[in-house]
């Protein structure tokens, strides 16, 4: 229809009918063109960002941790049994720990796939983050990295050494966080609560810890986990002697810091980390990333790589080494059997 008071003959009426859908059509692909733009933005992630993000997550999830322990309000129970048989416990720092973290990565990039340890059917947090990178990251990663989002997955621990946190031994607790692309772990943060302390790694990027001048791997000390002492204790013996000194602790967080150079009285000093029962991801991604960005390994027992896609679950123990020969520890080591740990 022509504008009211002109008349159009009928090649008039069809150039205008013409100018008419070009207009939409127009109008049409630029919203179109603009929604591919901003799912090409999405379809990307950046690593550097990730990690600072990481940081920021590990952060708020141990203010929880810690101020729950310090109220004494842990309404501890148990989730069930681990593998070994031991009770598998379960408290308010675990939970509010998970949802800060958690829903801070689901509420800042709604399509990565972000795997925890604890689950629950709370509302979520409306915290979104800031995108601010600390400055001590930018002094270590001067520029971003960008890979496909949909080959990242996140791995948050948001309470490692539960049961030690239920005993008040606090210099054991710490929340993690990874960030692994195709399987590979890339980014890691271990945040200690009670200590402010954090330490973080990326992948061919740099890391703000270091690894201590020396390590013995021919007469070395072993750091294990309490919960499993004894049954790790004749394998490591039938590998390095019966003198070998083995250091038992709780959390894999505080295993892998006790490798590095950490200026803090309360870690012991390890020369490897091994750990020979069933071991979730979530528990040891952190760590392996922050050794990888250093030269370090973690591997199976039997020196094979861990994947971290697809199953939660790394039922091949773990050997964690830096600044010597990792093969040659896996040679040392006996055959290891899964039935008998």
């Amino acid at each position: 229809m022509a504008p009211m008071g002109i008349r159009l003959s009928p090649l008039g009426v069809a150039v205008f009918c013409l100018l008419g859908v070009g207009v939409i059509y127009h109008l049409y692909a630029g919203v179109l063109s603009s929604r591919l733009a901003a799912f090409r933005q999405k379809s990307t992630v950046d690593l550097r960002e990730l990690l600072a993000l990481s940081l920021e997550a590990a952060v708020q999830g141990g203010r929880e941790v810690k101020r729950i322990r310090v109220e004494d309000s842990l309404e501890e129970r148990s989730k069930g049994k681990t593998k070994e048989g031991a009770v598998e416990k379960l408290t308010l720092g675990d939970l509010n720990s998970h949802r800060k973290m958690f829903y801070l990565f689901r509420n800042t990039y709604p399509n990565l796939q972000v795997v925890s340890e604890e689950h629950d059917n709370a509302d979520g947090e409306a915290t979104i983050w800031t995108r601010n990178i600390p400055s001590e990251i930018l002094n270590k990663i001067p520029a971003g990295k960008l890979v496909p989002a949909d080959s990242v997955t996140v791995w948050i621990d948001p309470l490692d050494a539960t049961q030690e946190y239920t005993e008040n031994l606090r210099k054991y607790v710490t929340t993690m966080v990874c960030v692994a692309v195709d399987g590979d772990p890339v980014v890691g943060v271990i945040h200690k609560p009670f200590t402010g302390y954090t330490a973080w790694g990326m992948v061919g990027e740099g890391a703000n810890v270091k690894p201590r001048e020396s390590y013995n791997a021919n007469n070395p000390k072993v750091i294990v986990s309490r919960s499993h002492a004894g049954k790790v204790k004749g394998f490591v013996q039938q590998a390095f002697g019966n003198t070998t000194e083995i250091l038992p602790a709780g959390g894999a967080g505080y295993k892998v810091l006790a490798l590095l150079d950490v200026s803090d009285d309360e870690y012991e000093k390890a020369d490897m980390y091994i750990h020979v029962t069933f071991i979730k991801k979530w528990d040891i991604c952190a760590g392996n990333a922050i050794l990888k960005a250093l030269g370090g390994h973690m591997t199976t027992l039997k020196g094979e790589e861990i994947d971290y896609s697809g199953s939660e679950k790394n039922p091949g123990g773990v050997l964690a080494s830096i600044n010597i020969d990792h093969k040659a520890v896996v040679n040392r080591l006996p055959p290891w059997d899964e039935s008998k740990y």
